[in-house]
């Protein structure tokens, strides 16, 4: 079962759950995240660090980094993705919204397309 919606829906729909998340003071800015090793205590430090050990965190990166990834795939309340495969049941499912700052403009241009 497959239901195809067009382009400008899909876009209006990320616009709308981004500005949601903003409403809710729910989107931290990160000025850059790598890690030179894949380690899962350093992505909890991470999140210790932003004060949302505790909450679903959705990381948005310029490009996926490897051991960013690798170091986030074990916890359970994280996930990476990079900025051009976001998509709107990601950015709802997670309480907290942490993207890179180099992500911000591969976000705006895709959003911003006709």
């Amino acid at each position: 079962y497959n239901m195809k919606v067009n382009k400008k829906v899909k876009v209006l729909a990320r616009k709308s759950a981004l500005s949601a998340k903003a409403k809710e003071n729910a989107i931290i800015v990160l000025k850059s995240v790598d890690f030179e090793r894949p380690k899962t205590k350093q992505m909890v430090e991470l999140k210790k660090n932003l004060q949302i050990l505790d909450k679903k965190m959705l990381l948005v990166l310029s490009e996926l980094k490897n051991n960013v990834y690798l170091s986030s795939r074990n916890l359970t309340g994280s996930k990476v993705v990079s900025a051009s495969m976001l998509n709107t049941y990601d950015i709802l499912d997670a309480k907290v919204l942490a993207i890179e700052e180099s992500a911000l403009a591969v976000l705006e241009q895709n959003l911003l397309k006709d």
